[in-house]
C-alpha cells in the first residue's frame, strides 16, 4: 500500500468521508506544483540570503536579517492578495444587486471602500464556507467563499462582512504584522547568540563551529519558546475575533444575524461546539462558536 502524504490523506480520505472534498486529483497536483514553484522563487532566495548573512556578517547578522525579513513581511502583504492568491482561486468583485447595495450602504456608514469585496470560488475545492480579510491599502481585500454567499441570507452575509470590516477598522492585521516583525527580530537575535555560543558546540563534541549546525541547535532549543509564543498569539487572535464581533454589533443591528450565520457555519463545517478549554487555549485562533454566540448576546450598544 502506498502511503499518501498527510495533506493528500486529509483531502481525499478525511474530507471525503465527511462530504467536504470537491478537489479533483488534477487540481490537487496543480496546487502542489504551484506551491513548490512559489517556494523556489520566493522562499529559496530569502533563505539563501539569511544563511549568507549569518555566515559572512558575524554578530551583525541578526539585525541585517531582521531588516530583510521586515521588508519581506511588508512586501508579502501587498504581493499575496494581488499575485499569489489568484494563482489558486478565481476572485470576482461582488456583483451588483441587493447584497451589493446593502453592503455599500453599511460600508459608507463606517467609511469603508466596498470595491475591495470579492467572492472566491471555494466550492472548487470544498463545501466548507469561510470569509477572510487580507492585505493593506489598495491591495486590501475582504473575501467571501461562494459557498458562503450561496448558503446565507443577505442579512447574515452583511453581518459577516461587518465582522471582517471590524478587523480592518480595529487594525488587527497591522497589529499582527507588527507582532510578526518583533517576533522575527527576537528569533534572529536568539539565533545569533546560539550560533556563536562555543559551549553549545562543545556539548555536542563539535570541534568546529558551523552556522548550519547552529541553526539545528537553535531549532531544537527554540521549540518550547515557539510553543509559548504560539499560545500568546492564539490568545490575541481570539480577543481580536471578539472585538470584531463587538464592532459588527455596535455599528448595526447585526447580532441576531451573525448568530444565525455562526450556527449555519458550525453545521455546514461540522464544528466542535464543546472543545476542551485547554485544547482551545493551545490551538484555537477563533473562540468556540458557543462562546462567540454568548458574547454576542451580551454586547451592548456602546460606541465601537
Amino acid at each position: 500500500i502506498i502511503e499518501l502524504p498527510f495533506s493528500a490523506y486529509s483531502t481525499f480520505a478525511i474530507e471525503e468521508k465527511f462530504g467536504f472534498n470537491k478537489t479533483t486529483l488534477k487540481v490537487f497536483i496543480t496546487d502542489k506544483v504551484k506551491s513548490v514553484i512559489l517556494s523556489i522563487i520566493i522562499g529559496a532566495p530569502f533563505l539563501f540570503s539569511i544563511l549568507l548573512f549569518f555566515e559572512h556578517t558575524g554578530r551583525n547578522a541578526w539585525w541585517i536579517c531582521w531588516l530583510v525579513s521586515t521588508l519581506f513581511i511588508i512586501a508579502v502583504q501587498f504581493i499575496v492578495p494581488t499575485w499569489i492568491l489568484p494563482l489558486f482561486n478565481k476572485f470576482t468583485p461582488l456583483e451588483s444587486g441587493e447584497l451589493s447595495r446593502t453592503v455599500k450602504a453599511y460600508a459608507d456608514s463606517i467609511h469603508f471602500s466596498v470595491s475591495n469585496i470579492f467572492v472566491m470560488d471555494g466550492s472548487r475545492r470544498s463545501t466548507k464556507s469561510n470569509a477572510f480579510f487580507t492585505g493593506f491599502g489598495k491591495n486590501r481585500r475582504i473575501v467571501l467563499f461562494d459557498t458562503l454567499v450561496n448558503n446565507h441570507s443577505i442579512n447574515e452575509l452583511l453581518a459577516i462582512l461587518a465582522h471582517e470590516m471590524g478587523h480592518y477598522k480595529k487594525r488587527h492585521l497591522l497589529k499582527n504584522m507588527v507582532a510578526g516583525i518583533l517576533q522575527a527580530g527576537a528569533i534572529f537575535f536568539l539565533m545569533s547568540v546560539i550560533i556563536h555560543e562555543k559551549a553549545l558546540f562543545e556539548a555536542f563534541f563539535m570541534e568546529n563551529m558551523s552556522v548550519y549546525a547552529g541553526l539545528i541547535f537553535f531549532g531544537l532549543l527554540y521549540s518550547p519558546i515557539d510553543l509559548i509564543l504560539s499560545v500568546l498569539m492564539q490568545i490575541s487572535s481570539r480577543r481580536d475575533e471578539f472585538e470584531a464581533d463587538r464592532f459588527a454589533v455596535q455599528t448595526g443591528d447585526h447580532a441576531p444575524h451573525l448568530i444565525n450565520a455562526l450556527k449555519k457555519l458550525s453545521v455546514s463545517n461540522l464544528s466542535n461546539l464543546t472543545p476542551h478549554p485547554f485544547h482551545v487555549f493551545l490551538n484555537y485562533s477563533h473562540p468556540p462558536v458557543l462562546d462567540r454566540i454568548s458574547r454576542l448576546k451580551s454586547f451592548s450598544g456602546t460606541s465601537p
